[in-house]
C-alpha cells in the first residue's frame, strides 16, 4: 500500500496486492508472478479513492485502475495543479457507493 495522494477532501492509495510475491514488480506494469504452487497469477493492482467530504470511496481495478494509471503518469510528465488533481478525483469518485467504515 502506497498512498499517492492526499488532502482535506481526497485520499488517494495504491494497493500492491501481491507486492510481497514479486518484489521486481513496477508500478504501471502487468506482469505475472509465480505462487509457491507454481500457478501463475495476474498482479491485481488497484487503486482506493476516498472522497472525505461523502464519507464514502472506491476501489478502482482492472480497466479503471489502468485508465486512472494513464492519469498519473500524465501528472508525471506535467504537474498538475492542486485543482487539476482534484477536478479529476471528483469525477472519479462520483462511482463511490461504499460508506468508509473505520475498525
Amino acid at each position: 500500500m502506497q498512498t499517492l495522494y492526499d488532502s482535506e477532501t481526497y485520499s488517494v492509495t495504491h494497493m500492491l496486492a501481491n507486492a510481497e510475491l514479486d518484489s521486481k514488480t513496477i508500478a504501471g506494469v502487468i506482469k505475472t508472478v509465480q505462487y509457491a504452487s507454481g500457478v501463475p497469477t495476474m498482479a491485481r493492482h488497484g487503486f482506493e479513492i476516498v472522497d472525505k467530504r461523502a464519507g464514502k470511496e472506491v476501489y478502482l481495478d482492472g480497466s479503471w485502475a489502468e485508465l486512472f494509471q494513464q492519469h498519473i503518469m500524465a501528472w508525471q510528465v506535467n504537474t498538475p495543479t492542486q485543482e487539476e488533481v482534484e477536478d479529476t478525483l471528483e469525477r472519479y469518485a462520483e462511482l463511490a457507493q461504499n460508506p468508509v467504515v473505520v475498525h
